[in-house]
């Protein structure tokens, strides 16, 4: 069902250009346009069986039929992996190696857990097919790779009807031969997709390599063919970009072979948009809290976005450099319950798109986060989306009137605690990227977004010691914003394993020289000039005898900068200590055009002409009376105190009767404790 209802613009953004950013999410899908008239914002319900129904729905409401370029994060990768609805993939490995997947690490997951069970591997065992070949781990040749080995492994492949094969042999991160040979011989079979790992991966760790090249070969082909039945459907004037985990886009080509580093895009696009905006209103220590409506995505930016290459994603590790995200399973349509124990639960199960919480009256029955903040007054039903997406109180309360019963609470009692169970489990997102890792929130900026981000964000402040949260205009489709604000990334890496202290003169400029003739020519085959192209180089560094590394810019006093990382991460450090350099990583950025943001225009209105009505709101057990304030009629320099309800197109800002709510000059919201 789309959302019959003219798209929201906000007049603040400068352009001429035809842009578009798409998110799908799993209840809605969010459009950002950029234009000659300025800014537009769209959201379509998603289309989980066919995500290219919602959007050429919404851009067919928009009227974009053809022309646009166009900047998308696709859940296609992820949900293959997670619903393992991915395509026949077979594993070529050195002989001897065929079970690295399955026995992965040492470290068990749940020491406590009498009956844990490990990710199944995306590719079972009886497509992995040995290869008689070995590369020692400086790359030298000790059994070559012969003809005859070629033919027999790519006849084993066409036998075993494989749709996809993923090539992983030990140490081609050091020597790509024998993988570049096996992969001309595939690629002479018709419809077969291949992946080489040293092309995905250029980094020592099997497992990890093994792992993050077989999620590459199993989500492939599926990804390749969404993104080019969706580039068909766009027709040939419409350029497409894809979104990455690493908070940069590439092209649509590029992502159909690269498909791995799609899975966690639509977060990244969130984390780049909240990042950005933050920085605009002027702060620059933040952490960027996105809860749409079926998780929860949080990030720690201490002046600069988070990134990791230790990333994860259905207990499968992912040796990508990605946006440092932490994903809870709390979204504004989780589900609430009870436990066998009698404790109320909700999540990590949510009701999606289809048939959503129970409020929508499309049919669903359960409980949710919503359908909480609905009986509480924190959503009003007659402003939901605009009021193009009506909203039923009485389903809401029959829904948590029997959680209620069952828990032995009154409705509004229930629904209390299924706000405050869900904000704990948000909370405890936090405290992992912040407090657990050195870092005190009261150093920090919350900006929210996400369609539920703004309901929550002043409890979770209060909570944490937060003492300021911003709220970006068009907060509910922020993440499909972030996307345009996304340039063209890529990311190549060399592992080097070379003591500090060895280290010849030129040894790293030319390990940076290679990786950057790489980057340079690949980045001008996608259309930009050379001074289009910024390159940005970092180490992975560690003390001799550890296992692990962290990564710090490429400086003269690099060593120095990782002696106070480590402090800062791990509370100590050993300037006295060896140190070895593992890799050399590069950061290619192509720089593309983006939004230029100007300041809200003051039309000196009063606040009062803001305030549409008074509304009952619950708070801690009290029915209060609150405003109810239409965002768009608000001002620059606007300030009032809670209890109210902020209302817009794509989100609900919730603001306490503890709060303080002021406009700032872009137009952001900006909540404080009173």
């Amino acid at each position: 069902m789309g959302l019959r209802r003219r798209p929201q613009r906000l007049p603040q953004v400068n352009r001429s250009l035809k842009l578009v950013g798409i998110d799908t999410g799993g209840t809605f899908t969010d459009f950002v346009v950029l234009g000659p008239e300025g800014l537009k914002i769209h959201k379509e319900r998603s289309s989980p069986r066919n995500p290219a129904e919602a959007i050429l729905k919404g851009l067919k409401q928009l009227g974009l039929a053809s022309g646009a370029v166009i900047v998308h994060g696709s859940t296609v990768a992820t949900n293959a992996l997670l619903e393992r609805k991915g395509a026949r993939a077979a594993l070529l490995v050195t002989q001897g190696f065929e079970d690295v997947l399955e026995i992965g690490r040492q470290a068990r997951r749940g020491i406590y857990d009498l009956y844990a069970s490990k990710p199944a591997s995306v590719i079972p065992a009886d497509l992995r097919f040995p290869v008689k070949e070995r590369l020692g781990p400086r790359g030298e040749i000790l059994l070559p790779l012969n003809p005859a080995e070629i033919r027999r492994v790519a006849e084993r492949v066409e036998q075993a009807r494989a749709e996809s094969v993923a090539i992983c042999l030990l140490h081609s991160y050091a020597n790509g031969e024998h993988e570049r040979a096996l992969q001309e011989a595939l690629g002479a079979i018709d419809g077969l997709f291949v992946t080489a790992s040293h092309e995905v991966v250029g980094e020592f760790r099997e497992y990890e390599r093994f792992s993050t090249t077989a999620i590459n070969a199993y989500v492939g082909p599926v990804v390749s063919g969404y993104l080019g039945d969706l580039a068909e459907k766009l027709g040939r004037e419409t350029k497409v970009r894809i979104m990455q985990s690493n908070g940069g886009s590439l092209s649509i080509e590029a992502a159909r072979r690269h498909a791995v580093q799609t899975i966690l895009s639509g977060p990244a696009g969130g984390a780049v948009g909240g990042f950005h905006l933050g920085r605009r209103a002027g702060y620059d220590q933040i952490v960027t809290f996105d809860m749409g409506g079926t998780s929860t995505d949080v990030c720690l930016c201490p002046g600069m976005l988070g990134r990791t290459t230790e990333g994860e994603i259905g207990g499968l590790p992912v040796r990508l450099p990605v946006i440092d995200i932490h994903t809870v399973g709390a979204g504004g349509g989780s589900i609430a319950y009870r436990d066998p124990g009698g404790a109320l639960r909700v999540g990590p199960h949510s009701a999606g798109a289809d048939p959503g919480p129970a409020c929508y009256g499309l049919g669903g029955t359960e409980p949710t986060v919503t359908d909480a903040n609905l009986l509480l007054g924190r959503i009003s039903a007659a402003h939901f989306l605009g009021g193009a997406a009506p909203l039923y109180p009485d389903r809401a309360l029959e829904a948590v009137t029997g959680l209620a019963a069952a828990i032995g609470l009154s409705p509004i009692d229930a629904a209390e605690g299924i706000v405050r169970v869900a904000n704990a489990t948000m909370e405890r997102a936090i405290r992992v990227i912040s407090l657990e890792r050195g870092y005190d929130p009261r150093d920090f900026v919350l900006v929210c977004f996400g369609g539920a981000g703004a309901m929550h964000a002043a409890d979770l402040a209060r909570s944490l010691g937060f003492e300021k949260v911003l709220v970006p205009e068009g907060a509910g489709t922020l993440s499909a914003l972030g996307m345009l604000l996304a340039d063209v990334r890529r990311d190549y890496s060399q592992t080097l394993l070379v003591p500090t202290a060895a280290l010849k003169p030129g040894t790293l400029d030319e390990a940076f020289r290679r990786l950057e003739e790489r980057a340079v020519a690949e980045l001008e085959e996608e259309g930009f000039e050379r001074h289009q192209i910024a390159l940005e180089r970092s180490l992975d560094l560690r003390y001799v005898g550890q296992g692990f590394e962290l990564t710090v810019p490429y400086r003269s006093d690099f060593e120095a900068a990782f002696h106070r990382l480590h402090r800062l991460r791990y509370g100590y450090a050993d300037p006295r200590r060896a140190t070895e350099v593992v890799n050399a990583r590069l950061q290619a950025v192509g720089r593309t055009e983006k939004p230029k943001f100007r300041p809200k225009e003051r039309r000196g209105t009063k606040l009062s002409a803001a305030v549409l009505d008074e509304i009952p709101m619950v708070f801690s057990g009290r029915k209060v009376r609150g405003k109810l304030i239409d965002r768009t009629l608000l001002d620059p320099g606007h300030r009032f105190r809670g209890p109210a309800l902020v209302v817009e197109y794509s989100t609900t800002t919730v603001v306490p009767p503890d709060f303080y709510c002021s406009m700032n000059q872009w137009g952001d919201l900006l909540l404080e404790p009173s």
